[in-house]
């Protein structure tokens, strides 16, 4: 069954590449170019179609694939990232005596022995696991510690078990050898190689996928974000059941509530929706800016309401509720080289300053190697001539619709630009367009900058404490550069009167492989015609062994013609 699982990829990905090639290299340079212009936005929105057909029907790491892709605004164009961003990872659940095996085999013991009652029907299903309910023995509360919470404290034995589907492993396995094949595949066509890294962008995708079914480290991220909110009463973590928990079986606490889209029961319970709206996106805020560690897949089914009796709140206010997250399989982290990025590109612009502006990219890691760092740094010059001086009153005022719009036609200059964003951030991307939407759902009169300004004030006022840091450090630079000028000038004389002086003209470098390559190809159509020519006159004239010599030298140049694109940089 794996093999050929393994080989149905491999064709999948095989006839989609033999498609690309006879438009994209083939048809393109035999005079149908303007067809396949014409036709490519359609032909990318076909295959990704078929694709997304694939990943839901062969489940498992497909629809990962799907979903991880759909966030690859970067690299990917948007008739891709359009088609695959509502792929849902809700394929049909095991058969429960499978799931059954695999509790039994993780715990050691029959289900009967902790579980006083566990429902075979499946709360949810995904394609790399699904959720049961359950109630506990009472006598497996009496025993020290459950999760991050002392047994003292009151407890709710309804729980809700996540468990991994059976041979996810070796199906993971399958799929990723097939993945790094196809991977290989795509480093030998040029134009990809320069804009992607395939090799570390499966390596980010293996990370990810195999992160999320280990399941005491998403135990780990499920305790940390209930640390981070322990002094939020408006936030709620499900309690993680150690005991209970393997690297294959994860026993949570059960906290569902009222799905977080579900807006007439929000208000029938007395909830205000863009009371939720506001507090959904500055807890997102929180974990982004101040906690650096975020849930980040904020979809529906990951979050809930819920209405809190009478004594547990202040009633004189509404009715008290919290904001309930769970499954922490997929969380983001803001390491320190991103937030030095980030405090780089916020003076950046602060300063309008281009070149600083490249320089925190760098520190991102979101360029490729080879990059043209000049070219980069003028787009983000224009971007200022078009940008500054705006007030904030004036960029709180823009419609998100109209900024959506914007964009997405900025994405298009990213999409040919060698950028490939790190994954982290990435995701923190992706949650906040996932946010605004669901806000906006919430509340059609949301505004999201009222709540980013707040933040970006902090961020610039921690920004501002270190400024005569920054300055100090501008100066050193300077200074040095002031005291290496005479040394840096007697070299350019030297460079000079030995006529090795280099002058880089991007511009007109292109213009000239472009003039040799029109130049080549009609040198190469001469060529070509006075062959055939020739032959014909020879076969005419009865001489066979030499016509078929300059036929075959026709043919030569004729291939010749099709393939030559000219000097490569």
């Amino acid at each position: 069954m794996l093999r050929a699982r393994y080989r149905q990829i491999i064709i999948f990905f095989l006839r989609m590449f033999l498609n690309l090639i006879l438009w994209e290299l083939i048809y393109s340079r035999i005079g149908l170019g303007t067809l396949t212009r014409r036709t490519r936005s359609a032909r990318i929105r076909k295959m990704s179609s078929s694709f997304r057909n694939l990943a839901v029907r062969m489940g498992g790491v497909m629809i990962k694939v799907g979903q991880f892709l759909s966030s690859r605004v970067d690299i990917l164009p948007i008739e891709v990232t359009d088609e695959l961003k509502g792929l849902q990872d809700e394929v049909p659940p095991e058969e429960f005596s499978e799931i059954r095996k695999v509790i039994e085999s993780e715990l050691g013991a029959p289900l009967e022995k902790y579980f006083f009652q566990f429902e075979p029907q499946p709360l949810a299903a995904a394609s790399l696991g699904q959720v049961h309910r359950a109630q506990l023995h009472e006598t497996q509360l009496d025993h020290g510690h459950i999760g991050h919470k002392a047994v003292a404290e009151p407890f709710v034995n309804h729980v809700v078990i996540k468990v991994q589907r059976p041979n996810i492993e070796n199906i993971i396995s399958t799929d990723l050898a097939a993945l790094s094949t196809v991977g290989r595949w795509l480093q030998l066509y040029k134009p990809v190689r320069r804009r992607v890294n395939i090799p570390l962008l499966m390596e980010e995708f293996s990370h990810i996928l195999y992160e999320e079914i280990d399941y005491i480290a998403e135990a780990s991220n499920a305790k940390r974000f209930a640390a981070d909110f322990a002094g939020n009463k408006g936030v709620r973590v499900p309690l993680v059941i150690d005991k209970l928990s393997t690297k294959r079986v994860l026993t949570l606490e059960d906290v569902w509530a009222i799905k977080i889209t579900d807006f007439q029961r929000i208000q029938a319970a007395g909830i205000r929706l863009d009371a939720v709206a506001s507090r959904l996106l500055d807890v997102y805020l929180q974990q982004i800016f101040v906690n650096g560690f975020f849930h980040a897949d904020p979809h529906p089914g990951n979050l809930f309401v819920n209405p809190l009796d009478a004594d547990e709140g202040d009633s004189s206010s509404g009715r008290e509720w919290e904001l309930t997250f769970v499954d922490f399989g997929m969380v983001g982290r803001v390491p320190d080289h991103l937030r030095q990025g980030l405090r780089e590109l916020v003076i950046g612009v602060a300063t309008r300053d281009a070149k600083r502006m490249v320089s925190a990219y760098q520190m991102m890691g979101v360029l490729l190697p080879g990059a043209d760092l000049d070219l980069i740094e003028k787009a983000e010059a224009k971007m200022f001539e078009r940008f500054w001086g705006k007030s904030m009153r004036e960029l709180t005022s823009i419609d998100f619709r109209e900024m959506h719009a914007f964009a997405k036609e900025f994405r298009e200059i990213i999409f040919n630009m060698p950028f490939q964003v790190p994954q982290n951030l990435l995701l923190m991307v992706r949650c906040v367009g996932i946010l605004a939407g669901m806000c906006t759902a919430l509340d059609r009169d949301f505004n999201v900058w009222e709540h980013l300004v707040p933040f970006a004030e902090k961020l610039i006022a921690q920004e501002s404490s270190i400024l005569p840091t920054q300055l100090l450090e501008e100066l050193e630079k300077i200074i040095k550069s002031l005291v290496l000028l005479p040394q840096r000038f007697e070299q350019m004389l030297s460079t000079i009167d030995r006529g090795e002086l280099a002058v880089k003209t991007p511009s007109l470098d292109h213009q000239l492989r472009h003039l040799e390559l029109v130049l080549g190809k009609i040198v190469g159509a001469i060529t070509f015609g006075a062959f055939l020519f020739g032959g014909v006159q020879l076969y005419m004239h009865g001489d066979i062994a030499l016509s078929t010599v300059f036929f075959g030298a026709a043919l030569v140049n004729l291939l010749w013609l099709t393939f030559y694109r000219g000097r490569s940089k």
